[in-house]
């Protein structure tokens, strides 16, 4: 089934995948005109054009992309400004991105979904159960999987792991090496290799860290490091080739994946920050995450990169609770635990790996909310540090996915949160489809 898999999938590649507008669109949610929607298209271009220009011109991003869906169709898809501030490359629909953090949503969390429904985790059974190191560690052993995927644990929010290959500039030689061999076999960069002695003192640092007394909100992605291996010690197989396999190739979502430097693409892909600590040069095609790369490339903090149109349909499928065309890929009832939100009590906003909108977000300004104001409280996504976000909404049946790469250069620019774009790009939507001018 694997081999069988991998040669249809490369068939697939090879036939030039996202080659045009039209391809783009063969597979999954169709694209309507949005004159066929009877809302003001033009005002809403104009919006969406003038939020944008300003970001691109303020430096927000060289240039960005962004796809809404109503309703299984996808109303609105465009790509504004280039692949950096040199102009040199236009933004083309197909592009892949590295979708840093959303990797935690369409990568281990529907794994988890999966291995849930199959009876093979139980979320409020400690997650030691499955991770046999935190049995040993007092701070850990009892904390359940649902605590851990709604930031309840009290986990440390991230450690900065390339501190411990590198000394005073340089890589410390029984970490990373610049050739592979038989134990530095695992390409962290272009070449970079390290060892498994890295990874183990990585989970090692992990199952050693703190942990917080005060059992309230905290966002810790530490754990989505540990997760792939988790899955992979319960599926028997690995991590991406389960998430291919149920996920990705059932979509047709085939850009979905680790690595797209190692795979045969003719889709650009988008570069992000110019590196000065790590890799010393601009990084495209590798994981931006200092963390991920560490770790192969291949994690469930991040390391997931795809088109914009590939995100819409693992969001589609979310939004369908479980159903895609004809075939129930999740259980409705599986969708429906780990979109609610589980510590309401506590103030705590997530769900299970799902980000949602603040308690209270229909009170607010747009400058105050998050995500827009008029999303409703059933709705859910994440947001990544590369400057991406997704989002779906049941009530309003709106997936909503912008793409940027706003850490090139640097991650120092933060005018994406400054400016409060992704925000209120989606509010217009969301103002477009409940106007008076919508018609059924």
């Amino acid at each position: 089934m694997r081999l069988i898999l991998s040669i249809l999938i490369s068939l697939f590649l090879c036939s030039g995948f996202a080659q045009s507008e039209a391809q783009v669109y063969n597979y999954g949610l169709s694209r309507i005109s949005p004159y066929d929607v009877h809302w003001d298209s033009l005002k809403v271009n104009q919006q969406v054009d003038s939020i944008i220009t300003i970001g691109i011109k303020q430096k927000a991003f060289p240039g960005a992309q962004l796809l809404v869906a109503w309703k299984g169709e996808i109303i609105f898809h465009k790509a504004f400004g280039f692949h950096t501030y040199d102009s040199l490359q236009q933004l083309a629909l197909n592009d892949i991105y590295d979708l840093a953090s959303v990797t935690k949503i369409l990568g281990p969390l529907p794994a988890l979904m999966k291995l849930y429904e199959k009876g093979k985790i139980n979320l409020d059974v400690p997650f030691s159960t499955y991770w046999k190191p935190w049995r040993k560690e007092k701070n850990k052993k009892d904390l359940t999987l649902r605590e851990i995927l709604a930031h309840q644990a009290g986990l440390v929010p991230y450690i900065v792991f390339v501190k411990q290959v590198l000394k005073n500039g340089s890589f410390k030689s029984r970490y990373i090496r610049t050739a592979p061999t038989s134990r530095f076999n695992r390409e962290v960069y272009q070449n970079l290799y390290a060892n498994e002695k890295l990874r183990r003192k990585m989970f090692r640092i992990i199952s050693r860290s703190p942990v917080s007394d005060e059992k309230k909100y905290r966002y810790s992605g530490l754990t989505f490091l540990l997760f792939p291996k988790m899955i992979e010690s319960i599926a028997g197989v690995s991590y991406e080739y389960y998430l291919k396999k149920h996920f990705y190739y059932p979509l047709g979502a085939l850009s979905l994946g680790f690595k797209p430097i190692d795979k045969s693409f003719p889709n650009a892909i988008i570069p992000t920050e110019i590196d000065t600590f790590y890799r010393k040069t601009l990084v495209k095609g590798w994981v931006h995450d200092e963390n991920a790369s560490l770790l192969g490339g291949v994690s469930g903090n991040a390391g997931l990169f795809g088109t914009a149109r590939d995100v819409a349909l693992m969001m589609q499928l979310y939004l369908n609770k479980g159903r895609f065309g004809n075939k129930q890929i999740l259980r409705k009832n599986t969708l429906e635990t780990f979109t609610a939100i589980q510590f309401p009590e506590n103030e705590n906003r997530r769900g299970l790996g799902f980000d949602k909108p603040l308690l209270n977000n229909n009170e607010l300004s747009l400058e105050e909310a998050y995500p827009a104001p008029q999303a409703s409280p059933e709705s859910f996504g994440h947001s990544g540090f590369t400057g991406t976000f997704a989002w779906a909404d049941p009530e309003y049946q709106l997936v909503y996915v912008f793409l940027s790469n706003r850490v090139y250069p640097s991650r120092e620019h933060r005018k994406l949160y400054e400016l409060n774009i992704r925000t209120s790009l989606q509010q217009i939507f969301y103002k477009a489809i409940s106007g008076p001018a919508i018609q059924e």
